[in-house]
């Protein structure tokens, strides 16, 4: 073993994996070109992909997954730290005693009569200092060659991590995929990944949302930088002058269609240049701000719903060089999902005769995993080692009513208020009541490896000691009227929006103070051409003092349930808000 690496440590726990697993062999990745036709040759041969049209869809594949493996199972995903208070009431939590010993035991022997795949990765550009290593272990040729597209794998990574430092250690097995013997197990304290039962994407490329956001967000507690789920987004304007924007959304809230986002006409002489779609690392910058990477280098996206109407810089970088995921066939086996086209797929995500009578053709949750080389808008400078400076960071939440469209918080620690304050509405198309608001601060709930209490605290942290931070803003782009009808329409037009918030930036753009932040003033927000009914876009600036207040004690309560955790510099930015609500009411 120790013959294929230098790294002592490396080699051990790779002995140690296999006698654990016992494969049959062992395959040490190099991340070339010739490995990948390979493993998707091996996946043709067995079933695991499909071919594609190769004319339409050229080096393309589909894989369907087990029917009870379509999505994350965050039921399943658990954060084992020595204290619980640690992992915090955001996570399911285990000792990492038990964690280990409950998945230990379903990896005995899990990979008889399978290969073992050792898959060395470096998450963000190979040169870059905010990059971090990590090395995964699967049974799966899948994981290995989407590995390849998700992040710089193989021998250049491999030479990274010898160079010494510490790596996350990431062992997967799709074990006999049974939902019941499936864990997803998080160890932050050992930046160690262990998932069994589970061949999705989420579960099963560890590099993803187990390291970049749950094992790097706790070890950026300690090195003092930021692991967030937050696009970054370049903007050019006429002048060939860019600035970069983080943002932030729940699922659902159009996170992809902005980071790929197209101007509108009026916009012309504007670019708009895709940094990443998901996952932003932060770190303090020699000069004062914040920069960010990209710490990926594939998009594992969402298939239904994309379109060229909605997102076409994301469709047309779909044609090659593309791996899908339970996504239904057209009769000349094309690719195809709800959103995509008006065409009827004559199979459906399983494989079976589609039938619209019983229901969606493509899984729901269906996925495209693709180079981010391929986008149109692709910036050359999500290779660049140093990142790119953040102007702003956006959050933003599905809201039919009380949230503006856009505003500004008055400082940092006002911002943090808001990104904590981040949360959607339920609408009919969801299961269970309508209109329920679900918290989701920072977009990170799902993600955060450990107690929000203390990672709000370390978003106050980084607010001082970051000399010139990022302005924080908050969009709604879901407002609706009293017919239901969206008020603002959103997609490329949100380039409006964006223009306004990089102006407050420079110091331009005009805003009104409120109690819950800067909002526009009327006609600082370009709406030529748009076909707007009069006073629109007085609406969407409307501060209901009343409705405000009520928000205020239920996002209060919500912050309060984390107890001693929760930093008293965010309780007395709750009060300071309340206090100038109940004055302006007054």
């Amino acid at each position: 073993m120790t013959d294929q690496t230098s790294n002592t440590e490396l080699a051990d726990w790779v002995a140690e994996v296999a006698t654990l697993t016992q494969p049959d062999q062992i395959h040490w990745c190099d991340g070339s070109q010739q490995e990948y036709d390979d493993l998707a040759a091996q996946m043709l041969d067995d079933g695991t992909f499909l071919p594609l049209n190769p004319t339409t869809h050229p080096n393309s594949f589909l894989h369907r997954s087990d029917p009870t493996d379509v999505a994350r199972t965050e039921h399943l995903t658990f954060v084992c730290t020595t204290d619980p208070e640690v992992s915090g009431p955001n996570n399911q939590w285990m000792s990492p005693a038990d964690g280990h010993a409950k998945v230990d035991d379903l990896f005995a022997g899990a990979m008889k009569g399978r290969t073992l795949y050792v898959v060395p990765y470096c998450m963000g550009p190979l040169e870059s200092p905010f990059s971090r290593c990590g090395v995964e272990i699967t049974d799966s040729p899948y994981v290995a060659a989407s590995m390849r597209i998700m992040t710089r794998m193989g021998s250049a990574a491999l030479q990274r991590i010898e160079k010494g430092g510490p790596f996350v250690k990431g062992l997967h097995s799709t074990g006999d995929l049974s939902p019941d013997r499936r864990f997803i197990m998080h160890f932050p304290e050992e930046l160690m990944i262990k998932s069994i039962g589970s061949g999705y994407g989420g579960n099963a490329l560890l590099g993803k949302k187990c390291h970049a956001l749950r094992i790097a967000s706790y070890q950026a507690q300690t090195e003092g930088w930021m692991a967030e789920h937050m696009l970054i987004v370049g903007i050019e304007n006429p002048q060939g002058e860019i600035h970069y924007v983080a943002a932030a959304f729940p699922s659902a809230c159009g996170k992809t269609n902005m980071a790929m986002l197209i101007p509108p006409a009026e916009y012309e002489g504007y670019k708009v240049w895709t940094v990443g779609d998901d996952i932003a690392w932060l770190h303090p910058g020699e000069d004062g701000r914040l920069w960010a990477i990209n710490p990926e280098a594939g998009f594992f996206g969402v298939a239904p719903g994309t379109g060229i109407e909605t997102n076409p810089n994301a469709t047309n970088m779909l044609n090659k060089d593309c791996i899908f995921t339970n996504v239904a066939l057209t009769a000349d086996n094309r690719p195809w999902w709800e959103g995509l086209s008006d065409e009827t797929p004559v199979t459906d995500w399983q494989g079976q005769p589609f039938d619209p009578a019983n229901g969606k053709a493509a899984q729901p949750n269906s996925r495209f995993t693709v180079s981010a080389k391929q986008c149109a808008s692709y910036s050359a400078e999500a290779d660049a080692p140093g990142g790119v400076p953040i102007s702003a960071i956006v959050f933003g939440g599905r809201r039919p009513n009380l949230v503006p469209l856009v505003f500004e918080s008055k400082n940092w620690q006002h911002g943090v208020l808001v990104g904590a304050s981040v949360a959607s509405e339920t609408t009919a198309a969801q299961s269970g009541a309508v209109g329920v608001v679900r918290r989701d601060p920072m977009a990170m709930k799902p993600f955060c490896g450990y107690n929000f209490g203390d990672y709000w605290g370390h978003w106050l942290a980084m607010g001082e000691k970051v000399p010139n931070p990022p302005k924080i803003f908050h969009v709604n782009w879901f407002r609706q009227d009293e017919d239901g009808q969206f008020m603002w329409p959103g997609f490329g037009d949100n380039m409006r929006v964006l223009d306004w918030i990089l102006e407050r930036c420079r110091g331009n753009a005009a805003a009104v103070e409120t109690p819950i932040g800067n909002l526009p003033t009327e006609g600082s927000i370009n709406t030529n051409g748009l076909d707007l009914d009069p006073g629109t876009m007085a609406s969407l600036s409307e501060v209901d003092t009343t409705a405000w207040r009520k928000e205020i004690g239920e996002i209060e309560t919500y912050l309060q349930s984390y107890g001693d955790r929760l930093p008293s510099a965010l309780q007395a930015e709750v009060s300071r808000v309340l206090t100038e609500l109940q004055t302006q009411a007054g």
